[in-house]
């Protein structure tokens, strides 16, 4: 499931609530550079079609795995962050379902219909009849008419949910200032 559109939900509901977009710039985030590696990595397992490399299968699902860490990690050093213990659990729920079915993320066959695709692999999801801890798996499609609708989990509907709190969350905080320090100080907290 991509997140763009509940990261577009997060802009709409933080205006409003009365947020502003400057609060987004304020927040303070530990660890940051981490996201950008575990996406880094993620391009390096599944790159795009026009980049000129394929990763073995085999190594896909260890730096996939490892991006996965990476991201829970990085949420858990963010847990004071509004949204971020729900993003850290949805990741969590997929990074359990994927390490229970061999480094892959199960899919429904009905979800893979409704959604307009078809495949037996597809990166790093699978299509199987019986998979380990089924209610974890990509078990729905989003709509076809929505930009960029995929199949998704329970973690991911954890993960868009958080992601709207983190950003309306981080649009309506107040800036106080630390006394400890001459900077702002971003007063997002859960």
């Amino acid at each position: 499931m991509v997140f763009l559109n509940f990261a577009l939900v997060g802009l709409v509901v933080g205006k409003l609530v009365g947020g502003r977009l400057g609060g987004l710039a304020e927040t303070r985030i530990v660890a940051k550079e981490v996201v950008f590696a575990a996406l880094g990595l993620q391009i390096v397992a599944f790159p795009f079609d026009f980049l000129p490399w394929t990763t073995p299968t085999s190594v896909a699902r260890i730096v996939w795995l490892v991006s996965f860490a990476l991201l829970v990690v990085m949420l858990v050093l963010n847990r004071t962050l509004r949204g971020a213990v729900i993003v850290a659990t949805g990741l969590t729920c997929n990074l359990v379902a994927v390490v229970a079915n061999h480094g892959l993320m199960p899919v429904r066959l009905e979800a893979l219909r409704a959604s307009g695709t078809d495949y037996h692999v597809h990166n790093n999801s699978i299509q199987l009849g019986h998979p380990n801890l089924a209610w974890l798996i990509d078990r729905w499609a989003a709509p076809h008419w929505l930009p960029l609708a995929n199949v998704f989990s329970v973690g991911d509907v954890l993960i868009a949910v958080g992601t709207v709190v983190a950003i309306a969350g981080a649009m309506s905080t107040v800036v106080e200032a630390d006394p400890s320090s001459s900077a702002p100080r971003s007063a997002l907290t859960a």
